[in-house]
């Protein structure tokens, strides 16, 4: 094994650098990951602001034939958390304190890739605010939201 086959430890590198390496790998990384199980693509990853995006299937599908609103939860508490990821030195974590999601229209299953955008408001010593949004592929809002993450030093 090269040093380049080597697993990626994710407390050596700050959180910019580990979701860069994650993108760079095509998000095909053989580690289980609520991103793999959903097939979430990085689409941007900058400090302070991530974009990803995820394609519903019909198993996404609630009761009523369109996407779960926890793909949206799920799609907003990625994108805003890793938008604090990206302001933490290596070895720092972190992880949602409190997330609240505002859904503003439902979603087809058949609809198309779903964006969400994550940005950090504040980035503290030991909490982080951010906010979210998510877009359907016609650029529609959605549903958005906001977390507070603490900070584990």
């Amino acid at each position: 094994m090269t040093t380049t086959d080597a697993p990626t430890d994710p407390t050596a590198m700050s959180g910019l650098e580990l979701l860069r390496a994650w993108q760079a790998d095509g998000a095909g990384s053989d580690r289980p990951s609520i991103g793999r199980l959903l097939g979430m693509v990085p689409k941007q990853i900058d400090e302070g602001a991530v974009t990803f995006a995820v394609t519903p299937q019909p198993d996404f599908a609630n009761p009523l034939g369109t996407v779960h609103g926890g793909i949206c939860a799920t799609l907003l508490d990625s994108v805003m958390g890793c938008a604090v990821h990206t302001t933490l030195p290596a070895g720092v974590g972190y992880t949602t304190l409190e997330l609240k999601v505002n859904y503003i229209r439902s979603v087809a299953v058949d609809a198309g890739e779903l964006t969400g955008v994550g940005t950090v408001i504040h980035a503290g010593r030991t909490t982080a605010t951010a906010e979210g949004k998510v877009f359907s592929a016609d650029g529609k809002l959605v549903a958005h939201g906001t977390t507070t993450c603490i900070v584990f030093r």
